[in-house]
């Protein structure tokens, strides 16, 4: 049987600083495929080459990854700074009404970073543009040297909420994650749950309140070494099944 499809999320990216070409990472193709089983396929997220409709009827499934850009700020009512960073809006046009379309439709999707940040301000929330510059907070972006297997080391707890959702499916209450990101959660959406943070209060994983289906998110990178990490397999694993359901349900059924 064909394997379900999972649509993962690309960047606008520039070759040698010259040549645009539409990036995603490796790992994520590595994960989707060998733990979540399903067969990844790179999205070009610009709405002059698809549309969300489109996707929902192509896909199964989504994998919303980081990124170096970040949501533009105006997609949460806040005018642009310098500590913003760089943006891509033509991926801000997919995969916010994407979010919003997914929840509804309970179509599966697993936010990565941006993803996860994405999947905030796709429900009204809004975003820090620097966590490090917080009061009491800890430097959370990448470290700028070493190799990418020390750069993507475990380097923080992140604690996870009695009985909730990431609980379960870890059986723990507290993981150990790598931490790659200088923006989070200032303010969460509509019926976003912040189900763990790490010891200085940051937003680390979330989901969406009676969504009909999988809307699990987390700011860390778990497509870094999946197969074998504790807690990067289980959401892997459950994503994949989560995405299988969706395939296998009548198509009448999915356009409800």
């Amino acid at each position: 049987m064909a394997r379900p499809i999972v649509g993962i999320i690309g960047n606008s990216y520039l070759i040698n600083d010259q040549y645009p070409a539409h990036a995603g990472g490796s790992h994520n193709s590595e994960a989707v495929a060998d733990v979540s089983g399903c067969m990844p396929l790179l999205i070009p997220a610009d709405p002059r080459f698809l549309s969300v409709q489109e996707l929902l009827e192509t896909c199964d499934g989504f994998l919303l990854t980081g990124g170096r850009p970040n949501v533009h700020p105006e997609e949460y009512g806040e005018a642009a700074t310098e500590a913003h960073g760089a943006f891509d809006r033509a991926r801000d046009a997919i995969t916010l009404p994407l979010v919003r379309a997914c929840v509804e439709r309970g179509q599966p999707f697993f936010g990565i970073c941006r993803g996860f940040q994405e999947v905030n301000v796709a429900m009204g929330g809004t975003l820090h543009p620097e966590i490090r510059d917080l009061p009491g907070r800890m430097n959370h972006r990448m470290p700028p040297d070493g190799t990418l297997e020390e750069k993507f080391a475990l380097r923080h707890s992140v604690r996870l909420t009695e009985g909730g959702v990431f609980h379960r499916l870890f059986g723990a209450h507290e993981v150990m994650t790598n931490t790659l990101h200088g923006q989070g959660i200032k303010t969460p959406g509509n019926r976003v749950i912040i189900d763990g943070v790490t010891d200085d209060g940051t937003p680390e994983a979330i989901y969406i309140k009676d969504a009909p289906g999988f809307t699990l998110s987390v700011q860390w990178h778990p497509e870094w070494d999946a197969a074998n990490d504790p807690v990067s397999r289980p959401l892997f694993a459950a994503f994949g099944d989560a995405v299988r359901a969706w395939a296998a349900q009548p198509a009448m059924k999915k356009s409800a």
